[in-house]
């Protein structure tokens, strides 16, 4: 499981989105199939920030990801569709 840790440069934070990721390839997993985004602040889907989304798509396109709001209703996109026409590591090799 992954936490938030704000700064104020916010690129120098770390989302919960990229720490799940971490961790989880630290302990040997780099195939992902879903990530739920969740959150008890506002009225609007919450959503990985860009930078979340490039490294979610490090490990592929095709897996769900859920994105909830506060009162527990929830949507669910594809990475794909986050991150439309994206690069990725394979792009790397052309």
């Amino acid at each position: 499981a992954g936490c938030n840790v704000e700064n104020a440069c916010y690129s120098l934070g770390v989302c919960a989105e990229r720490s799940a990721i971490l961790k989880a390839i630290s302990e040997g997993h780099t195939s992902f199939k879903a990530m739920a985004i969740t959150s008890d602040m506002g009225d609007n889907f919450i959503t990985p920030c860009g930078a979340c989304r490039q490294v979610m798509r490090e490990f592929g396109t095709d897996w769900d990801v859920y994105l909830t709001k506060a009162d527990g209703t929830y949507i669910v996109k594809r990475l794909e569709e986050l991150l439309p026409l994206s690069f990725g590591p394979e792009d790397l090799k052309k």
